[in-house]
């Protein structure tokens, strides 16, 4: 197991090595596997991208993000209204997002997106559009899944998916479903193979809601 030392290092060293990232604008503090952001930055997607960069360093095993976002120049700065028309045109410019599906409110630069889509991966299209945008302060992303089909999930389908995913150790998972809803339990070594494990449930036909209650255990 890492030192708190080490693991801030390696957090550290892993948000200076992304080119988007200024190091100098967010502080990292490190206690037994659990790391929180600080500081500040200009734009949403350096708060995006910093908490990922921390997510995929191996020892890691929670991230609290306490990042805020306050523009530098004028230039960045843009009324609800801009904001809401760029949101609308990033959303009609990708043939990922039923843009029609979507519904857009935004307050002080916030940005939550509301609506029900069949599939999780357009939910992640839709804000995956929205966070590189100026003027965006954050995202909630409170957009429903409910796919077209309406047969109840198949658990040996999730299990046979996380198998063949090189990745993941799917005996250390433990896959229960409910109607439309999937949820996973066990333990795995990476903030990457809980999320990869989460995508691969995702795209089970059926599943409305993917509970990820997988424990990251750095060993």
């Amino acid at each position: 197991m890492k030192t708190n030392a080490e693991l801030q290092k390696d957090v550290q060293d892993a948000i200076k090595w992304e080119p988007l990232l200024n190091a100098a604008e967010i502080g990292v503090i490190v206690k037994d596997g659990v790391v929180t952001l600080t500081g500040t930055v200009d734009n949403y997607s350096k708060k995006s991208e910093a908490e990922n960069a921390a997510k995929n360093v191996a020892g890691v095993k929670v991230v609290v993000e306490n990042i805020d976002v306050k523009f530098s120049n004028n230039w960045m700065k843009k009324d609800d209204n801009e904001i809401a028309n760029e949101v609308i045109a990033a959303f009609n410019s990708n043939w990922k997002i039923p843009s029609e599906k979507v519904k857009v409110k935004v307050e002080k630069g916030w940005v939550t997106l509301e609506g029900e889509v069949n599939w999780h991966y357009q939910k992640e299209a839709a804000k995956d559009a929205v966070k590189y945008l100026l003027g965006v302060t954050g995202v909630s992303n409170t957009i429903t899944i409910k796919t077209e089909t309406q047969e109840k999930i198949e658990k040996k389908d999730i299990e046979s998916g996380l198998r063949r995913n090189w990745s993941i150790d799917g005996k250390n998972i433990a896959v229960k479903v409910s109607g439309h809803e999937a949820t996973l339990t066990g333990t795995v070594s990476s903030w990457y193979q809980k999320d990869e494990a989460g995508r691969i449930a995702w795209n089970a036909p059926g599943v409305w809601a993917v509970d990820n209650e997988l424990v990251v255990d750095y060993v």
